[in-house]
């Protein structure tokens, strides 16, 4: 019987994190493998989405997952970077769709978190909560942090009905 795979992504134009789970007997999913794609600051916004499509091509084509869990942009007024995100957001789906055929599920930030039993949790509280549920010796406070939470949220049947 295999398995069934999700990959969590945590959007960006600067970094995308990633994390691959997969389903498990028990309560807690077997997690593969996580991990950032990261672009420099300096090159233009084009040759950054090209980088992001590659790799994020790559992952999808190495892991192969059956669902994807992407957290859903928000943005208020005064965020500059909200362009480059949402097009990162778009190359990140066409990614999806056009190797996998999958339309990914969109989360909400604060649901994902509320998940973790904190709606406003920040990266560190949710690195801890991430390495306890996973029991994890080690983990990284950064983006793929965040991925494995979204990832981990889609696999167990959270929606925010976001199309």
């Amino acid at each position: 019987m295999t398995q069934v795979s999700w990959l969590g992504i945590d959007p960006g134009l600067a970094i995308v994190g990633w994390a691959v789970l997969e389903e498990a007997t028990g309560n807690i999913p077997n997690l593969l493998d996580y991990g950032t794609v990261e672009t420099e600051k300096g090159i233009a916004t084009p040759q950054r989405l090209l980088e992001i499509e590659t790799d994020i091509t790559e992952l999808v084509r190495e892991f192969k997952p059956q669902n994807i869990a992407i957290e859903m942009p928000f943005f208020n007024r005064t965020i500059k970077a909200a362009g480059g995100v949402l097009q990162a957001f778009g190359v990140i789906n066409l990614v999806c769709y056009r190797e996998l055929g999958v339309v990914p599920i969109y989360l909400h930030q604060s649901s994902w978190k509320c998940h973790l039993g904190n709606g406003k949790a920040n990266k560190k509280e949710v690195a801890a909560m991430i390495q306890m549920l996973f029991e994890l010796e080690t983990l990284p406070i950064d983006d793929s942090v965040d991925a494995i939470a979204i990832g981990y949220a889609g696999l167990c049947g959270l929606r925010n009905n976001i199309s």
